[in-house]
């Protein structure tokens, strides 16, 4: 078989070259189709697009953080942010924004009049805008113009701060150039001046300032986050694009405050200061089995809402962070350091004669009080006969029993400020000191060490912490007198409240109530004045089972009465009642059992 030779037809010949010539010219007519696209955009729009450009840019901003709510111990708010808006200028943006749109109409070749009359209306409304803007923020008139001639070139100045969104919504209406918003979080205390030396307060920026807000500022404050926005050409947000990181919100803080405690104990310690023309006041009630600050009062307070006009001593909280001699409220430790020692029985009987003479010291009574039992040493609050007790024991003794239950060093209860107070070395003492120590004086300590020390006497001999967390243990409790004691000494204390007692007052109906009464001259530059004192009152309730310790502490009374036993029982009994019954604790005195009784349900 013979091969022949193919050859193409010139039908064949000419399809393919059809093909080439009509890929050819397609490829061909979309370059040059691009090329015209290209050369449009740069020469022809190119000012379109850079206005474009100017009008919408993308810009990454930060996203503020919610910040952890302030909690009582039961989940009342304390403290609480709300969002809110505020308002900034850009001066720069604003006058550049207006020079771009003057050069887009000279490059329009408009007349040299149009563009004057364009100017002229321009600044007419724009200056009316800002007029409107300042009346609506509180502004002074002008106050905006001036920021703008003063420093045209400044990129950033707030003009508000935390406004409310609705406020905000009608400023951004205006639409003013270089006018821009953030979102902010705006603090809010719902108890007002009730809390305030406690909570405390932040700043603009929503940092804490002082109080728990400070302290605990690392577990509250939030984690900013992040997110692309875009802008028009006047500099304001139109709309996000995307969220670059989540914001992530701080923790709640959960306190050991009872609201209600909190505000009753407030009203009460006010109407004290203003009753005895006091200088200032505190108080707290403390959990006698926790140690849990139930509540921590001062007056006067502020309103940590508005903070007009304040003082870093009216925002101070002077019952953990401010010291005092504690006078005879000190003299039941004495006695139970005595006792558990054994240098003295509950039986042995003490000679007053009005007097004592204590190396070139007298220590003097109030009254002769003559023959004193151990119980009346107390009831009678006579300060012979305790320093009696007191240098009948060993002075590293004594010191130890103090040091034990806390005086001389910080509680620890996680406060800024705190004070740790002072107690004298032991090896630094006189017979002088160790006597004047036994009835509250050569040694200080605030009011919240004081209500601490207390609770060794409240919980049988155990001295526990202080906190101003909610728990429902304390884990750091120790013994510092046996049990034994701790309960001789509580019914000891009853007697100072009766009628024969210091501190009539402080009694609680329904409750037995055990106490011991101060009154302390104040310490100046030429000495202890005869004028000038603490009026003082510590005690726990019900004495057979104490639930509370509560202390009152009131600062230069001047209306008359300035004896602890006038001034400040009375302001414990009424805390003391009121926080019983929100405790639900059951009364203790026998006479009121059968009426309790005969209103239960079957």
């Amino acid at each position: 078989m013979i091969d022949f030779p193919y050859k193409k037809t010139t039908l064949e010949e000419g399809d393919f070259s059809g093909r080439r010539k009509f890929v050819f010219l397609f490829m061909a007519a979309c370059v040059v189709i691009l090329l015209g696209r290209a050369f449009d955009l740069q020469v022809w729009h190119k000012q379109f697009l850079k206005d474009q450009a100017d009008k919408n840019h993308i810009d990454d901003v930060s996203v503020s953080a919610y910040r952890g709510m302030i909690r009582d111990r039961n989940g009342e708010p304390l403290a609480i942010s709300t969002p809110v808006q505020s308002v900034k200028l850009n001066a720069k943006l604003h006058r550049e924004l207006a020079e771009t749109q003057l050069d887009k109409l000279k490059k329009q070749k408009k007349s040299d009049q149009e563009i004057a009359e364009w100017l002229r209306l321009y600044n007419i409304d724009n200056a009316n805008k800002i007029a409107q803007m300042e009346k609506l923020l509180g502004l002074p008139a002008g106050k905006v113009k001036k920021m703008l001639e003063d420093d045209p070139n400044r990129q950033f100045a707030y003009l508000a701060r935390m406004i409310n969104p609705e406020l905000a919504a009608q400023v951004k209406a205006l639409k003013i150039a270089g006018v821009d918003f953030d979102r902010e979080f705006k603090r809010f205390y719902p108890t007002g001046e009730i809390a305030a030396h406690l909570v405390g307060f932040t700043d603009l920026n929503d940092v804490g300032q002082v109080g728990l807000e400070a302290e605990y500022e690392q577990y509250l404050k939030g984690i900013p986050g992040r997110k692309r926005v875009i802008r028009d050409g006047k500099g304001q947000i139109i709309d996000d694009v995307e969220s670059i990181k989540e914001p992530v919100s701080g923790k709640d803080l959960n306190l050991s405050i009872d609201q209600r405690i909190q505000y009753l104990a407030y009203r009460e310690l006010q109407i004290a200061v203003d009753e005895n023309k006091a200088k200032s006041a505190a108080l707290i009630v403390l959990d006698a089995k926790t140690g849990e600050i139930l509540a921590a009062v001062n007056q006067p307070s502020i309103n940590p809402n508005t903070r007009k006009n304040l003082k870093e001593i009216l925002y101070r909280n002077r019952a953990v962070t401010e010291v005092f001699e504690p006078g005879s409220t000190v003299k039941p430790f004495v006695v139970a350091s005595a006792l558990d020692g054994h240098y003295v029985k509950s039986t042995d009987i003490f000679e007053t004669h009005g007097v004592f003479k204590v190396g070139n010291h007298l220590v003097k009574d109030v009254h002769n009080y003559g023959t004193l039992t151990l119980t009346e040493v107390l009831k009678k609050s006579s300060n012979v006969a305790v320093s009696q007790i007191a240098l009948k024991m060993p002075p590293e003794y004594f010191w130890g029993t103090y040091n034990k239950l806390g005086f001389g060093s910080s509680p620890n209860v996680g406060f800024p400020g705190e004070a740790s107070g002072s107690l004298l070395d032991y090896h630094r003492w006189h017979i002088v000191e160790q006597a004047t120590l036994a009835y509250g004086y050569a040694l200080n300590a605030s009011v919240l060490q004081l209500a601490r020390a207390y609770t060794a006497l409240a919980d049988d001999g155990v001295l526990h912490s202080v906190s101003f967390l909610k728990r429902d243990e304390d884990d750091d409790a120790k013994r510092v007198f046996t049990a034994k004691t701790a309960k001789q000494v509580r019914a000891m204390m009853e007697t100072v409240v009766s009628k024969e007692g210091t501190a009539y007052e402080a009694r609680v109906d329904g409750y037995k109530v055990a106490g011991k009464t101060g009154t302390v001259k104040k310490a100046g530059h030429g000495g202890y004045s005869e004028k000038r004192y603490f009026s003082v009152f510590a005690g726990l309730a019900p004495a057979s089972d104490p639930k509370l310790v509560v202390v009152v502490m009131v600062d230069e009374p001047t209306a008359g009465k300035y004896y602890g036993g006038l001034v400040s029982a009375p302001v414990f009994s009424k805390v003391m009642a009121g926080a019983l019954r929100v405790m639900g604790v059951a009364p203790d005195q026998e006479d009121t059992m059968p009426v309790l009784l005969t209103q239960r349900v079957p």
